[in-house]
């Protein structure tokens, strides 16, 4: 069998592509960065002064957005103003070179400036296109404003995350990371495409198809009219003893237990080696109203009275450690800043820095580590930085 020789030090898989992206929030931003981690050029081009609305999130990034330097390093900022047809004659002239456009503006608006999918691949076969929209380019919610939590809400995520009483959406941004996610992944099977043909093409990727690709299991689980999968706060839904239970009975002073493990069975193995090696008692295995996961989920309070009852005179680290002896995965509840020191992210040497306009900024390398090439991992730009550059480039002297 022959072997591909390694990629010479400093090669990327997409150094040579050009990406322009007209972007704002986090879905097209996402799909963006990541191109750019694998070498790409991308160029985002942002209206003056203000730029990107996210970049105005918050400032907890030590004077900038969270949201802002999470998705937008390695790039170019470009500033134009789109209304102005000069402005416009530059980003036409800029397209003319890139391999792939992205954006998630309002819908209509890239048509009414002529940068639609069909007018620019007339004009260049080879430019891939992504649209990504809440909705989709056609249908009936084509013009329907779409933002994460709404598209949290459309896909039914809400009525199956949040506790018996009350609904929840995600901690972070799931529905622009799902669509984000396959816009980035679309782009990359256009790209192999193209090597092949020779020919672009129109990504049309929607906030809600992405998210309702997420739901399969709890769809299916209410196939046919079926009962859906109740809301169980952090607990699963069907599978039990799956979830958070509390270590200890020492409790702070607003009465929440101190002590919580995270734990989860899979199969009928794993349950007798939690009974015999972590609760301690073996026969309860064998128990009628325990032996299968359908009967543990029917009767899951008379079990968790029994966990709880076990891990009340133990502390989290020896509950840890008899999941552990037993094979039983389990995991810590963790906080933002025990994340931020994570030993496995530390140890695996998971953490770089960036630049920043307010400095250097730790960032996180890429999931995937990679044995040919590094990421790239260039300074987070601020509102224009490179716009005469890129303008004196496309051969525009004022």
């Amino acid at each position: 069998m022959s072997t591909q020789p390694s990629l010479p030090t400093g090669q990327r898989p997409l150094d040579h592509i050009t990406v322009v992206s007209l972007e704002h929030a986090i879905a097209a931003p996402f799909c963006t960065r990541q191109l750019a981690d694998l070498g790409a050029r991308v160029i985002k081009v942002e209206r003056p002064e203000t730029g990107d609305f996210a970049r105005a999130y918050d400032q907890r990034a030590r004077g900038l957005s969270s949201h802002f330097v999470w998705v937008n390093r390695s790039k170019e900022s470009l500033a134009l103003d789109l209304k102005a047809p000069e402005h416009l004659a530059a980003l036409k002239a800029l397209l003319a070179k890139a391999d792939v456009l992205v954006q998630n503006l309002a819908p209509g608006a890239t048509q009414r400036m002529g940068l639609d999918a069909a007018t620019l691949r007339a004009q260049h076969p080879r430019l891939i296109v992504c649209d990504i929209s809440g909705y989709g380019n056609d249908g009936p919610y084509r013009d329907k404003k779409a933002y994460d939590l709404l598209i949290q809400s459309e896909a039914g995520y809400l009525s199956v995350t949040g506790t018996p009483e009350q609904p929840s959406k995600s901690g972070n941004s799931i529905a622009d990371i799902a669509a984000g996610m396959y816009a980035y992944s679309s782009i990359l099977a256009a790209l192999l495409q193209r090597d092949k043909t020779g020919e672009g093409s129109h990504i049309d990727v929607s906030m809600l198809e992405a998210l309702t690709e997420w739901m399969g299991f709890p769809m299916y689980y209410a196939m046919d009219g079926a009962e859906a999968p109740p809301r169980n706060a952090a607990a699963h839904a069907t599978i039990y003893p799956y979830g958070p239970f509390q270590v200890g009975s020492q409790v702070d002073d607003t009465g929440v237990h101190i002590g919580t493990v995270m734990l989860g069975l899979q199969n009928e193995r794993e349950w007798v080696q939690f009974c015999a090696h972590v609760l301690l008692q073996p026969g309860l295995a064998s128990d009628p109203r325990f032996d299968t996961n359908a009967h543990r989920n029917d009767h899951r309070l008379a079990l968790q009275k029994i966990i709880l009852d076990t891990f009340a005179p133990l502390t989290v680290p020896q509950v840890l450690a008899r999941l552990d002896a037993a094979h039983i995965a389990n995991a810590r509840v963790n906080t933002m800043a025990e994340l931020w020191a994570h030993p496995q992210l530390q140890a695996r040497q998971r953490w770089t820095h960036v630049a920043s306009p307010a400095g250097p900024l730790p960032a996180l390398l890429p999931p995937g580590r990679q044995s040919a090439f590094d990421y790239r991992m260039d300074p987070i730009p601020r509102v224009g930085e490179h716009t005469e550059a890129i303008l004196k480039e496309l051969g525009f002297k004022d």
